[in-house]
């Protein structure tokens, strides 16, 4: 596809101006009528705010400035993750949008972010004194929680993910894919919003120091909560692999998996003592498969899965039992390893049972020599945050800062290798269709598939499969995968009927290692992107091609390659700064807290447990 075509008004690349004004003007709206609020609070012209969440702090032991956030927090990352998982379900069943706007899930994404960015900015605005030792003068008068200008950082880092994402798809076409570079602004900033999250929590019991009263039920389960939205919130990256349509390497998913595991276990095992890591886990599944249940079977869209995280929880508390809860980075980096080890082997049960996509003997090598230094990496940081949640002081900056970097080189690392593809050359696939009996007349196929050359696949792939989507929720779903049977050397059989029909795309995919490749079985014509149709024949040899060039047929190739690589840059530094961002926050609360703790006569500290 062309520039051409997109100056046209391709329905693949972007929004429609008027959807884009339109909401452009509400966001404008809505963001003047909460900084004139925020005005009058803190000219204390108005006492309702104060008033709410005075009562709401009362009620839950914590500062005005934290309980009314949290509360507000929870119920809005909910929102947009519904919001979220509904809106991927709704691409893999249906295609792309007609636009922002005429998708239901855009709104609760866009709710839910915008009000992640209205908690973080009111933890900003409400207190009208010093809200604990770490707190930022913005004025003489003004003092802000870290906590709260992470949230806010962290909404505002998501919601630029929206505009850039239309920018994005004008300038290089719909990218259908989670793992688009301004996707995963949005994803990214609401998952690690929960560190500022725990942070402003942290900053509220500090406030309280000797005044403060045993926790409640109600905020030990939110405690609790938060280190189980950590996991998920850290989990999103994995969501195409959750409904079997990952467009990468299938070894990726286990480092993933233990990087995740690791950062959000650890620390949480050192902050709520015994059972924290398994209680997290448990929630953390009871609200993702509530909400994978609910877009599955209420709203009829395609079902994902989830990655349980129990085995990695089970290592974790395991390791507890031991001496090295007390020295809390030794205890990240064992951690991590037992978690990309023996946590990744039980998780691999449940993966084996539940997804489409089993992980092969023959690819435990190259994942291993992954997960491992990543999972390392980040049960250290795991551990360093676990400290700053605990009131342990943290080593000199200078360590700390080194354990961010190289985790973040060594997440780089593990994720280059992940993304390095071999397309095969002078290899084909014969694919033979018999029609199948159909309710509806619509033409269902199975098929047999020869290999050419036999010995291109080796006998223990990542997957040989067909996948069929985009065909219209009222048909399957939208959606079918089907890991086909090995009959023969370089044979392959379907093992359910396939969609060739409508708005079907299917493909054969085969991914072997390094080899990720797809041939098309069958491509609608598609007018919106002046894409021709490819006919589903009874009998073809169609030769292997790189996958994105087919299940990206949206996808704008027709520019400079470096303006690719500019763009890509950019979103990378703005992660970067992010992840800065949060690091000097940890260490500023741990810093400001000892330093009160030394001054004062009552020790504000929370205690490690342990």
């Amino acid at each position: 596809m062309g520039s051409s075509v997109l100056a046209q008004g391709n329905e693949g690349g972007g929004a429609a101006l008027d959807q884009v004004i339109g909401m452009s003007v509400a966001a404008l709206i809505v963001t003047v009528a909460l900084l004139w609020i925020g005005y009058l609070h803190r000219m204390r012209r108005i006492t309702w705010l104060h008033n709410l969440a005075e009562r709401t702090g009362r009620r839950f032991n914590r500062p005005p400035w934290v309980a009314l956030q949290v509360f507000l927090f929870t119920a809005t990352i909910i929102s947009a993750l519904f919001g979220f998982i509904w809106d991927v379900s709704l691409h893999i069943g249906k295609g792309r949008d007609a636009g922002p706007l005429a998708n239901p899930a855009h709104y609760f994404i866009l709710i839910g972010l915008f009000l992640l960015f209205i908690a973080g900015s009111m933890a900003i605005v409400l207190p009208y004194d010093k809200p604990g030792p770490a707190a930022v003068r913005i004025t003489n008068s003004w003092w802000a929680p870290v906590g709260g200008l992470l949230m806010a950082t962290c909404g505002l880092y998501a919601l630029i993910g929206f505009p850039l994402d239309d920018i994005w798809h004008r300038i290089f076409g719909q990218d259908v894919t989670l793992w688009g570079p301004t996707h995963l602004m949005l994803i990214g900033g609401a998952g690690l919003s929960l560190i500022g999250v725990l942070l402003l929590e942290h900053e509220g019991r500090l406030a309280l120091g000797p005044d403060a009263r045993q926790d409640g039920w109600a905020l030990k389960g939110l405690r609790y909560l938060s280190f189980g939205g950590l996991v998920i919130g850290l989990s999103v990256f994995q969501i195409e692999y959750d409904f079997g349509v990952e467009q990468f390497r299938l070894v990726l998913q286990p480092m993933m998996i233990a990087g995740a595991a690791a950062l959000a276990l650890v620390a949480a095992r050192l902050t709520l003592g015994p059972g924290a890591a398994i209680v997290a886990v448990l929630l953390a599944t009871v609200l993702r498969g509530g909400i994978a249940w609910f877009v599955g079977s209420a709203l009829d869209a395609p079902i994902s899965r989830w990655a349980l995280y129990l085995g990695p929880a089970i290592v974790i508390e395991l390791i507890a039992l031991t001496p090295l809860i007390k020295r809390p980075i030794l205890f990240g980096a064992i951690g991590g390893l037992g978690i990309a080890t023996v946590g990744l082997w039980l998780e691999s049960l449940w993966i084996g049972a539940m997804y489409h996509y089993p992980w092969p003997t023959s690819m435990w090598p190259e994942a291993l020599a992954m997960a491992i230094p990543v999972a390392v990496a980040t049960g250290v940081c795991g551990g360093l945050f676990g400290m700053v949640l605990t009131g342990q002081r943290l080593p000199r900056r200078a360590v700390g800062i080194t354990a961010v970097v190289v985790t973040v080189l060594v997440i780089a690392g593990a994720v280059g290798n992940g993304l390095r593809v071999e397309v095969p050359e002078n290899a084909n696939a014969s694919v033979t269709l018999t029609d199948l009996p159909s309710n509806d007349g619509q033409r269902m196929v199975s098929a047999d598939v020869q290999i050419t050359p036999a010995n291109l696949i080796s006998d223990d792939p990542e997957w040989v499969s067909i996948l069929a989507w985009q065909g219209g929720l009222a048909n399957d779903r939208g959606l079918v995968v089907d890991p086909l049977e090995r009959v023969g050397p370089g044979r392959y059989r379907s093992t359910q009927p396939i969609p060739v029909w409508g708005s079907w795309k299917t493909v054969l995919r085969v991914q072997d290692g390094r080899t990720m490749a797809a041939v098309p079985i069958f491509l609608p014509e598609d007018p919106g992107i002046g894409a021709e149709g490819l006919p589903a024949l009874a009998s073809s040899t169609r030769a292997f091609v790189p996958e994105i060039t087919v299940l990206q047929r949206e996808r704008n190739f027709d520019h400079p390659s470096w303006l690719f690589n500019v763009a890509s840059l950019v979103v990378l530094v703005c992660t970067l700064i992010l992840i800065a961002l949060l690091t000097w926050g940890a260490g500023r609360v741990n810093a400001k807290e000892l330093e009160a703790r030394s001054g004062a006569a009552p020790p504000q500290a929370v205690q490690p447990q342990t």
